[in-house]
């Protein structure tokens, strides 16, 4: 067993005042299956387009009420229940790519500001409203990806980019909405990052071992990587 470090601390920025602020939820989206586009000669339905919603939501079983995915053989289940990304990271793209990327256009369940998701630790836990969840692997992209935005090319440039978010495993159930704070209740020591782990897989498998090493991964995947690596 990994041990883990002793601390409770609020994911935060330290402003030009000098005052701390905590990382917070900036946007819940979901969304249920739907076209996405055609890919070879079929129309193809996913779960990735999801909008924002008002108020709260619960999260309870696998998923975000109102939140559906269509393949589940690679999307959602425990490993894959919630997935959340940066609205920094967002508004990277959008200079990146020269358009607007509004919450929700990566298919993340939550947007956060001032929260690196792709760098948080594998089995870091966070609660969020009355909601515990933990991170568990990065988002690894596939060609719907692309369809949904209208670039075959994305999936090459979302794996260069490093910036994968994080798919979260529900700990504990309960409701969160937009404006609620996002604090880090436990921590792993290991130090494998969630941008490591996508690292590893996408661009340099010498990395396979060390990102491996994580015993919070899922562990078909940490199975996979270990005999890789």
């Amino acid at each position: 067993m990994v041990a883990r470090a002793a601390i409770r601390i609020t994911i935060a920025t330290v402003a030009d005042d000098g005052q701390t602020r905590s990382g917070r939820l900036a946007s819940v989206n979901v969304g249920r299956p739907a076209p996405v586009g055609q890919w070879r000669g079929h129309t193809i339905q996913s779960g990735i387009a999801k909008a924002p919603v008002a108020g709260r939501v619960a999260v309870e079983g696998a998923n975000l009420v109102g939140d559906q995915q269509a393949d589940l053989s690679v999307h959602g289940g425990p490993d894959k229940a919630v997935y959340a990304y940066a609205r920094e990271d967002e508004d990277w793209w959008a200079d990146e790519l020269g358009r607007e990327i509004p919450a929700g256009m990566f298919g993340e369940n939550l947007t956060t500001v001032d929260v690196d998701c792709s760098g948080a630790v594998i089995g870091e836990r966070w609660r969020v409203g009355s909601v515990e969840l933990e991170v568990c692997q990065p988002r690894l992209p596939c060609f719907k990806l692309g369809l949904r935005f209208g670039d075959g090319r994305m999936l090459r440039r979302f794996a260069h980019a490093s910036r994968p978010g994080a798919y979260l495993r529900i700990v504990r159930e309960g409701e969160l909405g937009p404006g609620d704070a996002i604090e880090v209740v436990d921590r792993p020591d290991h130090g494998v990052t969630i941008a490591l782990v996508a690292d590893a897989i996408l661009l340099d498998e010498t990395l396979l071992e060390r990102a491996g090493s994580a015993p919070q991964l899922p562990a078909e995947l940490r199975d996979w990587m270990t005999q890789r690596g």
